[in-house]
């Protein structure tokens, strides 16, 4: 997982704004170091209507993560990182109401359950 906190919405749940959720929102202490789940490099780190500071990091073989509504991003695109390197602390970015993350994963570019990749905390 990136990070430890409250599951806000689940995947396909709802989000307090009552859009559909194609990840997860985990609440977190505002700062809190979020972590890659996996090794891959960086693709976008930046601002992103909508997601806030955002960081996407590529895995390989069509596999991407996001890392959302952060308040400062600890990597710059092209940037290689290792599973738990930071990649951003948590924050309400992008019109989020609470400090937390949104976290997603895609596979050619859909968004797929992170609980087939993630273990069970």
């Amino acid at each position: 997982w990136p990070l430890s906190g409250t599951l806000l919405a689940g995947f396909g749940g709802r989000m307090p704004d009552g859009r559909a959720s194609s990840g997860v929102l985990i609440g977190a202490a505002a700062g809190t170091p979020v972590q890659a789940v996996a090794d891959g490099t960086v693709v976008f780190s930046e601002w992103m209507t909508g997601y806030g500071l955002i960081a996407i990091v590529d895995h390989g073989n069509g596999h991407m993560s996001l890392y959302a509504h952060n308040d400062a991003l600890a990597r710059e695109v092209g940037d290689r990182v290792r599973r738990g390197d930071a990649v951003g602390s948590v924050g309400s970015s992008g019109g989020q109401g609470q400090p937390a993350l949104y976290f997603e994963l895609r596979r050619d570019g859909k968004p797929i359950d992170p609980a087939a990749w993630l273990q069970k905390r």
